[in-house]
């Protein structure tokens, strides 16, 4: 029996016999074992009784001495339940808010031991073995945060058939607008599926009135007349996020959902407003309202206010990028729209291009505009290159009053190289595919991240096909990407520890774009360009790598959950930034983060450096012919 131990009063006494006997504590020495069981408070509730409530101070570490203990998420759902040598509170001791992320009560009468905030961190920082158990080390300790997070989401778990609270009231198309507008009132829904023949329509309030009252058709004409055939639909197994996303892109507000290609619902706007208080769908919708460049950049402040909400209400990244991207991409859109109606119709067809990010839809607060044109074939430079110069320039100067700041690289629709007749974008694409270099690479590595947003979209799919012809398996071009991809590292030391540098108002920084996420999308866009994969969100191009089986077993969920925390942090950074009244940028200070932080980002930095390793190794010239 040790000095200290005979000097502890029987209550410590019994507390440090059982600490002794329950993981994580089994194994501490003997001291801390001791300071721990001293700083012990011992406290009774009443079954059924409150313990924590989210988002009050976290004011203690818990361990479950007798009795049991209900865990629970922030929108009420059952998280876990522990017995007699269980734990709870470390989610909130270790962020850097020191707030309760996830309430406890009492399932029956339960006597806790509370653990005061420093020993507790104290402890977790100085003992490895206990933090490893309290927090599971490494990627398995990433993928449980990452769980974690996409679990407490309702958006990223709610299936569109949970959303529904009806079947769908549907009409044959030779129902008259006014018999339509019958159905719907006495339904008390606000659009109308459209049977006709082996075709599926939809219409709407709106509908009726903008197509059908303001326009003076007869009401007894037939609704075919005022019926939207093209549907964008959804699959009823689908997940609530994916509905959202599918709204923001396209504009609408209706989704019908579909079982085995038959109807069984309409998703509709409110339906997801339930779930999506973030108000993105609201920003995009006052976008397409606005009749001037300078009404467009007054909605800044909206833009900002939304990113701000969805990281606060723990959006993931994937949902924050998707949204930002979907509101980047209203904005030009509307823009083009604006500049037809002051240059007229275009001369010849062309497609809008977005690039980068929002091409991928991860796109977050601080981006600069990534853009270009692909012209018709047909495509006269004397005759109609004003006009598309006009329209370049029109749209980069509204892009950039609405907070997209202008390309350093001049990768932009304003640039003449990059407004071109569709062949010569072929001939781009052939010549750094089959002729690659690194240099020629490196300024173009971006337009493989495509996406038409306005106009003959079918031009940019043309690309995408003959990317991912010539592309797949072409091991010059991939070595040449890959080489390109090694030039941004994440900043990890040999010791394992943060490599610091000066990076803009930030003395001791990361740039968590440049050093993370960047070479992150990197990597992955080379994988994607190997097997042929047409996907564009980096999220859904891992997907399309995991089911090829192209990387070490483990090492794709591995990236995901990488990707997935160092653009939260960034996004969180971010968001700081703008409630601290500051301009937002990529650039955060290690000493800023919580330990729970700086561990989980050193993991997912470990990750990226263990995959460009891979990648190195993978794309070897020749190594792939």
């Amino acid at each position: 029996m040790t000095e200290q131990t005979l000097t502890m009063e029987s209550e410590q006494l019994e507390v440090l016999s059982f600490l002794e006997k329950h993981p994580p504590f089994m194994g501490l020495p003997a001291e801390v074992l001791h300071k721990l069981a001293k700083s012990v408070d011992v406290q009774y509730f009443k079954a059924d009784t409150p313990i924590t409530q989210f988002g009050e101070p976290a004011l203690n570490w818990y361990v479950v001495r007798s009795g049991a203990v209900e865990i629970f998420r922030r929108d009420g759902t059952l998280y876990n339940r522990l017995n007699e040598g269980g734990h709870f509170g470390e989610a909130g001791l270790l962020q850097q808010r020191q707030q309760i992320r996830f309430p406890a009560t009492a399932l029956e009468d339960t006597l806790l031991y509370l653990i005061p905030p420093p020993v507790f961190l104290d402890v977790f920082e100085t003992q490895e073995a206990f933090a490893d158990l309290v927090e599971v080390e490494d990627r398995t300790r990433l993928r449980t945060v990452i769980s974690k997070s996409e679990q407490s989401n309702e958006l990223m778990n709610a299936s569109v058939e949970s959303l529904l609270t009806r079947e769908p009231v549907t009409a044959t198309s030779e129902t008259s607008i006014a018999q339509a507008a019958a159905i719907m009132t006495d339904a008390g829904v606000s659009s109308l599926l459209v049977i006709e023949n082996d075709s599926l329509g939809i219409i709407t309030d709106r509908d009726i009135r903008i197509r059908a009252v303001a326009k003076g058709l007869p009401l007894g004409d037939p609704i075919s007349s005022i019926t939207t055939f093209d549907l964008i639909c959804v699959r009823h197994d689908q997940l609530a996020f994916e509905a959202m996303l599918l709204m923001l892109r396209h504009n609408v507000h209706h989704l019908p959902v579909l079982r085995n290609e038959e109807p069984i619902g309409v998703l509709a706007l409110s339906d997801i407003l339930r779930y999506e208080s973030r108000n993105s769908l609201f920003v995009v919708g006052r976008i397409f309202h606005q009749q001037s460049v300078e009404e467009l950049a007054s909605l800044k402040d909206e833009v900002r206010a939304s990113f701000v909400r969805m990281i606060r209400e723990d959006a993931n990244s994937h949902m924050v990028g998707s949204a930002m991207g979907a509101i980047g991409r209203s904005y030009k859109q509307r823009l083009l729209e604006l500049a037809e109606a002051q240059f007229g119709p275009p001369p010849v067809p062309y497609c809008f291009l977005a690039l980068g990010s929002m091409a991928r839809q991860e796109q977050l607060i601080v981006t600069d505009q990534d853009n270009a044109m692909i012209l018709d074939n047909r495509f006269d430079p004397e005759k109609h290159d004003a006009y598309f110069s006009d329209v370049a320039k029109f749209v980069s100067d509204g892009l950039a009053a609405c907070g997209y700041s202008y390309c350093t690289g001049d990768v932009m629709a304003t640039n003449p190289k990059w407004r071109q007749p569709l062949r010569v974008w072929q001939k781009y694409f052939t010549d750094w595919i089959e002729s690659p270099t690194p240099e020629s690479l490196l300024t173009s590595n971006i337009f493989f991240d495509l996406d038409g947003v306005y106009g003959r979209t079918a031009f940019a799919e043309t690309l995408r096909v003959l990317i991912g012809q010539k592309a797949k398996g072409n091991s010059r071009f991939l070595a040449s990407m890959a080489r390109n991809a090694l030039r941004r590292t994440p900043p990890i030391g040999f010791f394992k520890e943060f490599v610091v540098e000066p990076d803009g108002r930030h003395t001791r920084a990361i740039n968590l774009k440049r050093r993370g996420t960047a070479p992150l999308t990197d990597l992955i866009r080379i994988h994607a360009l190997a097997i042929g994969s047409r996907s564009r969100n980096s999220f859904d191009r891992l997907q399309d790598i995991i089911k090829a089986n192209i990387l070490p077993p483990g090492r794709g969920p591995d990236l995901r959950d990488a990707l997935e925390f160092i653009s939260l942090v960034r996004a969180r950074n971010q968001a700081q930034d703008i409630v601290a009244g500051q301009e937002p940028d990529n650039s955060m200070e290690p000493e800023n983060l919580s330990e729970f932080e700086r561990k989980n980002l050193r993991d997912a930095f470990l990750i990226l450096a263990n995959a460009q390793k891979y990648l190195k190794f993978r794309y070897q010239p020749g190594r792939l012919a």
